[in-house]
């Protein structure tokens, strides 16, 4: 390996307007990383954060829209994008349950993010019924239950022109009746959900589509919210963490820079280069991630290897988007995100589908089926469960234990063998080759000592449950990656050391 490479990357400090205004997501200390629990019931979210998120140092789950949507025939998984009302209803429970998963979520240290639809209600043909049983009549765009009527909606339109921001920004998408968010009983209406949602104790919002609607809309509407409520831990006069989905992948006549003075962005570039790095790429191309001026900067970007959209064929990215399919290649991309500074990080917890409108796995009653885990803690019932996949709880032990620091000593071989520290905190390593092994002494920037590898164990009474790495006086290390690793990754950090020397 190369060691004469050396790379830092200068942390974006957090102003004080920044750490109370909605860029941040109020992780309880020493924890980080969002997991969206994706079609999860409520009870099973709740579950979840008790059991696994909370134990093993996550900091938030992203929850599918609550708000009472449309029914669709086969049930598929975009029925939840097209509200009826703005009643707390939906497959995964209703808003008894909703309180009782946020509740329990809070006190298992785990903060609760909800996906928010606002740029339009559903669509159909006649009298469309709601989860709820609201009926609504979508071609008269009326909504009685909300209550929206034809004056709360922008003129009839369809977006043809992709390259014209106001037609896409005031244009039905995908004939779905496009709210007017400038008019003062929309955003009333928007305004009183959001903040029944921060009663209950929520810490903050995924806006849907955001950039189907102006950036000025949007902040109108979230920064006049009610703080977060003190109730659940939060502090005095903390906005709610905002996060908006732009997909901004260059040469588009809509800018996510127009955004972020709102909130944090879901930076789908770094989606599309990432899977592209790791299908097609070297990875010592990696040394330079996150400072490509096309990114966002580190405190202004949600970034995630894939998301519900993308991993579907839609949105943005296209083949380069890995996912849950592409198996070790997805795994190593996901590590890679958590180990490495940019960013707040988010990942995906999916189900298995084999065509892009299937909803989640359900009873011949089409209710929701819970997760179920073998004995390994792994999802074996058509849920996919990647936040439990090996390794992953570990990196993200990783991530809060090197918080605050950056990136030194990389190193690489000049192809898919790379490694780095973390300052002083953390090391990790890479192998990008399937028939090759990485064996090589590399600087691990640790003090002496025997520690154990987190993505292959942990720390335990008896000793380490995986490999053990070895750190001498001189500060090095022999790293060890077999080809044939299901991982393609080690990383040890300063709480993984369980014998000091």
């Amino acid at each position: 390996m190369n060691y004469n490479l050396c790379f830092v990357i200068l942390l974006v400090v957090w102003t004080n307007d920044q750490v109370e205004g909605q860029f941040n997501p109020h992780f309880f200390p020493g924890r980080s990383v969002i997991v969206h629990l994706f079609e999860w019931k409520f009870s099973d979210i709740a579950t979840e954060c008790e059991e696994y998120l909370g134990p093993n140092s996550f900091g938030g789950v992203q929850v599918s829209p609550v708000s009472e949507c449309v029914i669709s025939p086969k049930r598929a998984w975009w029925e939840r994008y097209q509200p009826v009302s703005y009643a707390i209803i939906s497959r995964s429970g209703d808003e008894l349950d909703f309180a009782d998963m946020v509740k329990r979520c809070n006190e298992a240290g785990i903060r609760v993010y909800v996906d928010v639809v606002f740029n339009h209600m559903a669509g159909g043909e006649g009298e469309v019924i709601g989860v709820g049983g609201s009926i609504v009549s979508p071609q008269e765009r009326l909504y009685p239950h909300v209550p929206y009527g034809p004056d709360d909606f922008n003129s009839p339109c369809l977006i043809e022109n992709y390259q014209n921001a106001k037609e896409i920004r005031d244009c039905s998408l995908l004939n779905l009746p496009d709210l007017n968010q400038k008019l003062s009983d929309v955003r009333a209406n928007m305004i009183e959900f959001l903040d029944r949602l921060i009663d209950f104790g929520v810490a903050g919002f995924r806006a849907d589509a955001a950039k189907h609607m102006w950036p000025d809309d949007i902040k109108y509407i979230f920064g006049n919210t009610k703080n977060l409520n003190k109730k659940f831990s939060f502090p005095d006069n903390a906005r709610p963490f905002l996060y908006q989905e732009v997909i901004d992948m260059g040469n588009e006549p809509i800018s996510k820079n127009e955004y972020t003075t709102n909130g944090v962005i879901t930076e789908f570039l770094s989606s599309a280069e990432i899977g592209n790095i790791f299908r097609h790429k070297k990875l010592k191309e990696l040394i330079k991630w996150g400072t490509d001026e096309r990114f966002l900067r580190s405190d202004r970007a949600l970034v995630f290897v894939e998301n519900h959209d993308n991993e579907r064929g839609h949105g943005a990215g296209g083949k380069d988007i890995l996912t849950y399919k592409d198996g070790k290649r997805y795994l190593m991309a996901v590590l890679f995100i958590l180990a490495h500074p940019y960013g707040i990080s988010r990942i995906m917890s999916s189900y298995d589908f084999s065509n892009s409108d299937e909803g989640p796995p359900m009873s011949a009653e089409e209710e929701i089926l819970s997760p179920i885990f073998n004995e390994r803690g792994l999802c074996i019932n058509s849920w996919i469960c990647q936040h439990r996949w090996p390794g992953v709880a570990g990196m993200v032990q990783f991530r809060n234990a090197v918080a605050g620091s950056g990136i030194v000593n990389w190193a690489d071989n000049g192809e898919h063998q790379i490694a780095f520290c973390r300052g002083e905190l953390g090391f990790v390593a890479f192998n990008g080759y399937t028939m090759s092994n990485l064996n090589s002494t590399v600087k691990v920037c640790l003090p002496p000592g025997i520690y154990c590898d987190v993505i292959s164990g942990e720390v335990a009474l008896d000793g380490c449950t995986g490999l053990e790495v070895v750190v001498k006086d001189s500060g090095y290390a022999n790293i060890f990656i077999p080809g044939d690793s299901p991982t393609g990754a080690l990383a040890i950090h300063w709480g993984s050391l369980y014998l000091a020397k």
